[in-house]
């Protein structure tokens, strides 16, 4: 068994939580058959799985939602209360603050700081910014990963970082961050252990009931060595009965137990706490790799890696030769990639196809390998922040993308319940756009030249620009149309107001000429007098209705009448129309 430095985690404060065996072990673990360079051993190996969810309303029409709040309140049967929440960011001692976070926190811009982290108004009293929108949960049960890729192979072990909760105040979205880290992996094993392990769920069977593409079996394992939870891959009825019945895929049983009390949407039974994938079944993952001699590695091998291909006995490209031809270009960042320099020089290099973000880098080099001050360090801290950024903005993006699609389905035009709710849930949309686009949205993050470059090549392989264009787009033409609607029914109830002015202008006139005094009632019993009264007032009550339902008609008349342009023909079978059903 070798041993691992701890995890530090990727915030301020309780990420070097005590008592997490970073111990992992890789017994016997015969790799795939694979051409992947031979002998080359993976010194370092850190994964983080970024998963993006969409937080189902705790109560409808609620525009605000604090899901987190239920997180540590409810009792689940199966694993209790195991997250707590990460409360200080920044440790009340100075003392106690690591320089790994001190570089974190200045390598980002002071408005992305103050997104990130706050300005813990509360400590100091004074009225500032305030605390950071961000709420992180942590649970530590879990503290290895047992995996067999492969039926008939022996399993390896890898230390589990942490596992993580990343809530967004004001956004339905959560992220589940779960990082596990082991030293000494052959290259093919950990190849296909990135491969293989970040699945929700199986995307199809092998004729021997196999889940393709997966591991054949995950277990988490606690702090004794108890085995918590244990993948359900092979499951094919689980699976394809929830599609059949909920027109929703599931997900494995492991990854359901580590997110619990969060529930997916259509589990039974239900839960408050409630989610649904964003995306399809293979999770985001950064993946580090410190290999003895970064040079051993064959394109091929960085292609598979990046691109999400499974390690093959045959050698050369997984893909064809033109349409690899431009990937060094798309997706490779050669900073610091120079082979034939010697020298000090650590020989770095770094993929992202937005999706996966892969960084191969030379393990005999300390600058490459040291958790406070090397490259290390700053995968775990500042480039996975860019990437959670990155990834949260997609989220967010396709959640309300996901809610306006939501609205136009429930919309029944000829309902006018659902009209208003659709006005109403479109007004609260375009705020929660607004306010996202104000308090989370950020074209730049660093300044520091690498920083601002991957964060850059993230957004535009995740689309971010353009989804939020086609999103802004969506609500403003939703928006555009309540105004034009709302000016509509403006108009026509000016215009209906206008006729029944015309026709009371009349009567008032009339009566005004004459007097008001047709009719000597003055000396009448008080009953006479109420009887008179209120059959007049039931007759211009009626008259006013039949004018309004009329409206429209008497204004075609009104308009006629006031176009030099027109007979008195026309002015007549105008006024017919008035008379006659369907007249409006």
């Amino acid at each position: 068994m070798t041993t691992v430095e701890t995890a530090a985690g990727h915030r301020m404060s309780g990420h070097d939580a005590a008592g997490h065996d970073a111990a992992t072990t890789a017994r016997d673990a015969s790799g795939p058959a694979s051409e992947a360079a031979p002998g080359l051993v993976v010194r370092q190996f850190r994964q983080i799985v970024t998963w993006p969810l969409q937080l189902m309303p705790l109560k409808e029409g609620a525009q605000i939602q604090n899901h987190w709040e239920l997180l540590t309140e409810i009792d689940d049967p199966l694993v209790g209360r195991p997250w707590a929440e990460l409360k200080d960011e920044f440790p009340v001692d100075p003392a106690g603050f690591q320089e790994r976070h001190y570089r974190e926190f200045v390598g980002f811009l002071p408005r992305a700081q103050r997104f990130l982290y706050g300005e813990r108004a509360s400590r100091s009293g004074r009225t500032s910014y305030g605390d950071s929108p961000i709420r992180i949960y942590r649970r530590d049960d879990i503290r290895r990963v047992r995996t067999w890729l492969r039926r008939g192979t022996a399993p390896i072990e890898l230390a589990v970082a942490h596992a993580d909760l990343y809530f967004f105040y004001d956004v339905d979205v959560v992220v589940l961050v779960f990082e596990l880290g082991g030293e000494d992996l052959p290259l093919a094993v950990a190849q296909e252990f990135v491969y293989r392990f970040a699945r929700a769920y199986p995307s199809g069977w092998s004729d021997t009931g196999e889940a393709e593409n997966c591991p054949a079996r995950v277990e988490w394992l606690g702090a004794d060595g108890a085995v918590l939870a244990v993948s359900d891959y092979d499951d094919r009825p689980k699976f394809t009965a929830s599609v059949c019945r909920n027109i929703a895929p599931t997900v494995a049983a492991h990854w359901d137990f580590l997110l619990r009390p969060l529930r997916i949407n259509h589990a039974d039974p239900p839960g408050p706490l409630r989610y649904r994938p964003l995306e399809y079944y293979r999770m985001p993952s950064m993946v580090y790799l410190a290999v003895d001699d970064p040079g051993r590695m064959s394109q091929s091998d960085l292609v598979r890696l990046t691109l999400g291909v499974l390690p093959d006995r045959r050698p050369g490209l997984p893909y064809a030769a033109r349409f690899l031809a431009d990937f060094d270009q798309k997706y490779a960042y050669d900073r610091y990639h120079d082979p034939g320099r010697g020298g000090d020089w650590c020989d770095t290099r770094i993929t992202c196809t937005g999706h996966t973000f892969v960084v191969v880098g030379d393990a005999r080099h300390p600058v490459f390998t040291d958790a406070e001050r090397g490259f290390l360090a700053q995968f775990r801290h500042q480039i996975f922040m860019l990437g959670l950024v990155a990834h949260f903005h997609r989220a967010a993006l396709l959640m309300l993308s996901e809610r306006l699609m939501s609205m136009i389905t429930r919309l029944d035009i000829d309902d006018p319940a659902t009209v208003r709710s659709f006005r109403r849930d479109i007004r609260q949309t375009q705020e929660i756009f607004l306010r996202f686009t104000h308090r989370y949205w950020f074209s730049e993050l660093s300044d520091q030249a690498m920083a601002r470059d991957l964060f850059h090549r993230w957004a535009d392989h995740l689309a971010l620009e353009r989804l939020y264009a086609d999103v802004r787009a969506q609500i403003s033409d939703m928006s555009t149309y309540l105004d034009s609607d709302m000016l509509r029914r403006q108009s026509t109830t000016i215009v209906r107001l206008t006729v029944v002015t015309m026709m009371s202008i009349l009567g008032t006139v009339t009566t005004g000429f004459l007097g008001m005094n047709l009719f000597a009632h003055a000396e009448e019993p008080s009953l006479t007098k109420l009887a008179i009264f209120s059959t007049v007032l039931a007759g211009i009550t009626l008259m006013t209705y039949l004018v309004l339902r009329r409206s429209q008609a008497l204004a075609r008349f009104f308009e006629s009448v006031a176009d030099t342009r027109t007979t008195l023909g026309d002015q007549g079978r105008t006024l017919r129309d008035v008379f006659r059903r369907g007249g409006d």
